[in-house]
């Protein structure tokens, strides 16, 4: 019976990995499809930043309850997720409990450590739910979180729960197996926090014990193995580990400065007779500015995978605050949503299809970009430091230079900036008339 359950466990774990190794790929394949961008620069800085940012949270601790709780959750996770490598372990030669004998007094403390996590992302979960689906956080709304998102998200922090659950669950009847001597549950020392529900399983036969310790065992291990497929397939929850990834290539420059399009600066200097540096791109651009995801940089698409859904971007928005239609949230999820739909096409069809849609205008309208003030106000809020200031300026150079659209407003002052070197429409020599009032 134990040969036949090592073959049924290494057979599941061959295939979630084989899942997330596809999910990887894919996800992979999908972000190298935008335009290369070098950000190989600064590394120690990157470091840094990464470590700041992803691992020790620092933007969420803005709002410092939701981030201890969200800091107990993703730590308390990712930390008790650490014994799956001796529950592999144990799947796939037989045994129960491997690293006792090896870490001795250790064990229990570490076990301890696992249980003591366990119990505060149930905690954070159950609060995590309830501020969602009772207390209704504005910034959990929004049209772009009808439905899907909303359900993925409560998918997510029920799953957690049930897997904590499991392994408390697990723990607690593995100590009244040992109590009992069962010949497999070799004694390891007390675990505390599931030795408060070992009263439930006392009067139990030692069959049903081993019966019903051994099933939450398998839930817990095929619920993880579950939950990654789950993560990497289709879930927001994917910044969970693209958090690392995003935040170490994030943008080490004052969040204002605009990036500029060589081409188009090597034309201007050309027009003002200054000196052109000889790596400036040389030809027009296939495109000016971005309108299908394939514009865009690599790393706009990270960021696309990379978004948490918390909202804070829009929340901070000031255009989405005065009741406009821009949501920097729905920018991402909307650039992620295409890269998911192209990357579909080009796996079914071929590189050369066309699907007769783009993300301006299918996914993302006029509106939404002409209500952006370019503010980076979204990009001050985002906990793992996503740009979507970036794409909407890629997005609306694209309506200016490649379309020729744009408001009345904006061509006035774009034409007395060109005639005049400043928005207004008069001349710069009467630049300081105004001053002559203050003579006398």
């Amino acid at each position: 019976m134990h040969v036949l359950a090592q073959i049924v466990f290494i057979i599941l774990l061959s295939i979630a990995g084989a899942g997330i190794y596809l999910s990887i790929s894919r996800i992979r394949k999908n972000i190298l499809l935008g335009r290369d961008e070098d950000r190989s620069d600064n590394k120690i800085a990157r470091i840094k930043k990464m470590l700041l940012m992803a691992l020790g949270q620092k933007k969420m601790f803005k709002k410092p309850l939701p981030a201890i709780l969200h800091f107990f959750v993703y730590a308390g996770f990712l930390i008790v997720n650490v014994e799956m490598i001796e529950i592999a372990l144990d799947g796939i030669l037989g045994t129960h409990r491997l690293f006792a004998p090896y870490l001795g007094s250790l064990y229990p403390v570490v076990i301890n450590v696992f249980e003591f996590l366990a119990l505060t992302v149930i905690i954070a979960c159950v609060v995590f739910l309830i501020r969602r689906n009772i207390v209704h956080v504005k910034r959990f709304s929004g049209v772009e979180m009808a439905k899907w998102p909303s359900l993925d998200a409560n998918l997510i922090l029920g799953m957690e729960i049930l897997l904590m659950i499991a392994f408390l669950k697990m723990n607690a009847m593995d100590q009244v197996l040992q109590d009992m001597g069962s010949g497999h549950y070799t004694a390891t020392g007390p675990f505390y926090i599931s030795s408060a529900l070992k009263g439930f399983y006392s009067s139990y036969s030692e069959s049903f014990l081993i019966f019903a310790e051994r099933a939450c065992w398998w839930f817990h291990i095929i619920g993880v193995m579950f939950f990654a497929n789950y993560v990497f397939y289709n879930s927001k929850h994917l910044h969970i580990f693209m958090a690392f990834i995003n935040t170490y290539y994030a943008k080490l420059t004052p969040a204002g400065k605009l990036n500029n399009m060589p081409e188009v600066t090597k034309e201007v200097k050309l027009m003002l007779n200054l000196p052109v540096e000889e790596t400036a791109a040389d030809g027009a651009p296939a495109r000016f500015g971005a309108k299908d995801v394939r514009d865009l940089t690599w790393k706009n698409l990270l960021d696309s995978y990379s978004c948490t859904e918390c909202g804070r971007c829009t929340q901070q928005c000031p255009a989405n605050i005065t009741g406009k239609k821009l949501s920097p949230r729905k920018i991402m999820m909307d650039t992620r949503d295409r890269l998911e739909e192209v990357g579909k096409n080009i796996k079914q069809h071929g590189d050369a299809y066309d699907d007769g849609k783009s993300l301006l205008g299918d996914y993302i309208s006029e509106e939404e970009l002409l209500a952006c003030t370019t503010c980076n106000a979204c990009v001050e809020a985002c906990p793992v430091m996503i740009d979507p200031v970036s794409i909407i300026v890629q997005l609306r150079r694209f309506k200016l230079m490649e379309e020729s659209q744009a408001p009345a407003s904006w061509n006035s002052m774009l034409s007395n900036i060109e005639n005049n070197m400043a928005p207004w429409k008069f001349s710069p020599a009467d630049r300081f008339n105004w001053a002559d009032k203050l003579k006398g």
